[in-house]
C-alpha cells in the first residue's frame, strides 16, 4: 500500500485528469471528493463561483481511504480555482479534515493565465502547518506538462527527504 494519498474535486473533468495523471506517475491511492452538490452547466458553474466568493461549504459526501488521512506521508489535494479562491468542495474537506495532515501538496487547475498562488495561502489557513509543494496548471497550456512534471521532481524530492529522516 502506497503512503500517499491524492485527492480532489473536479467540475468539468480537467482536475480529474491531473490528478489521474499525477497518481498514477506517484503510484498513488485516487479519491474523489464530493459535496452532493449539481455544479453541472451553466447554472452549476454560476453557483460555483458564488460559493467560492462567499465561502461557503456544504458538508461532504462520505469517501473512504485505504487507511486514516493522518498516516499518509503525503495527501496531494487537486482543486480548481474557482473567483480567485479553491472550490467549496476542497475547502469543505480542508474545514474539516485540515487538521488531520501532516504533509499536504496542492494541485490547482485555472481557467486563467496568472498562476493563482494566492490560494495556497488561503487553503493554508487550515492546514497546521505549510503545503509542501504546490503547481497551477492551466489545461491545454503549453507550459502544462513542464510544470507538471516539474511538480512530479520536486514532490519526489520531499518524498525522498523524509526517507532519509527515517
Amino acid at each position: 500500500m502506497n503512503d500517499i494519498l491524492c485527492m480532489y474535486f473536479s467540475r468539468t473533468g480537467n482536475t480529474k485528469a491531473a490528478m489521474e495523471e499525477l497518481a498514477a506517475a506517484l503510484d498513488a491511492e485516487l479519491v474523489e471528493l464530493s459535496d452532493g452538490v449539481d455544479r453541472s452547466g451553466t447554472k452549476g458553474f454560476f453557483r460555483s463561483g458564488m460559493d467560492a466568493m462567499r465561502r461557503t461549504v456544504a458538508p461532504l459526501q462520505p469517501f473512504e481511504t485505504k487507511k486514516p488521512l493522518a498516516n499518509y506521508k503525503l495527501v496531494i489535494l487537486g482543486t480548481p480555482v474557482w473567483a480567485g479562491r479553491c472550490s467549496s468542495v476542497t475547502r469543505g474537506f480542508l474545514k474539516e479534515k485540515g487538521y488531520l495532515l501532516t504533509n499536504v501538496s496542492y494541485v490547482l487547475l485555472r481557467g486563467g493565465n496568472g498562476k493563482c498562488e494566492e490560494v495556497y495561502h488561503q487553503m493554508d489557513k487550515y492546514l497546521s502547518q505549510p503545503h509542501r509543494t504546490a503547481v497551477s496548471l492551466r489545461a491545454g497550456s503549453v507550459g502544462y506538462r513542464f510544470w507538471q512534471e516539474e511538480f512530479l521532481r520536486q514532490t519526489r524530492a520531499f518524498l525522498e527527504g523524509l526517507e532519509i529522516q527515517d
